[in-house]
């Protein structure tokens, strides 16, 4: 049975017409939107970074914020969407920038709890390039919690993973933590 088999019948228990002019194409449009949604599935981590990994005389810290994210709640099948903030101290390797935000998206493509996206995405750059530290926050807001449930507008969760000096040395960290929290330009 097709994904869009399975909508139309979904649309149908739910009590709507899946026939009817507007849902005709609607099986077909939900089937291609999740493929997409969740095309992280198709795709290796390890693979998108190797493809952009440098040798480069580099051990401080460098930092891509604002990189958006877009991921499904596996507990609702609702979005949850914010932002990922991601820091690194090389050790003689860096990244091409915009493999991170591919990396980003590889991890956010899946059905996805907010805890364990942060943990895959730091865990990944770290293993990589074998950096010296790594850290990663994510804030985001979740549909689940705004369009159901206790259903709170403004909230927002925050997520972080530390791993080496980040997480051993206060001062990277409150560094990394003080960049990241500064007004866009």
């Amino acid at each position: 049975m097709e994904i869009s088999d399975l909508i139309h019948e979904l649309l149908a228990k739910l009590g709507e017409n899946p026939e009817r002019e507007g849902l005709r194409d609607t099986p077909a449009r939900v089937e291609r939107s999740w493929r997409f949604l969740l095309s992280g599935y198709q795709q290796n981590p390890e693979e998108i970074v190797r493809k952009a990994i440098f040798n480069e005389d580099c051990n401080h810290m460098i930092i891509v914020r604002d990189i958006e994210v877009y991921s499904l709640c596996e507990h609702h099948l609702l979005p949850f969407f914010g932002r990922c903030h991601i820091g690194y101290i090389p050790r003689g390797r860096v990244f091409g920038v915009s493999k991170l935000a591919r990396l980003v998206d590889c991890f956010s493509r899946r059905l996805q709890l907010q805890e364990r996206l942060t943990q895959q995405i730091a865990g990944t750059i770290k293993q990589s390039i074998e950096a010296e530290g790594v850290g990663v926050v994510i804030e985001a807001q979740h549909l689940c919690m705004m369009m159901r449930g206790v259903e709170k507008q403004n909230s927002r969760m925050v997520t972080s993973a530390m791993l080496g000096s980040f997480h051993n040395s206060p001062a990277t960290r409150d560094e990394f933590l003080q960049l990241i929290s500064r007004p866009s330009a």
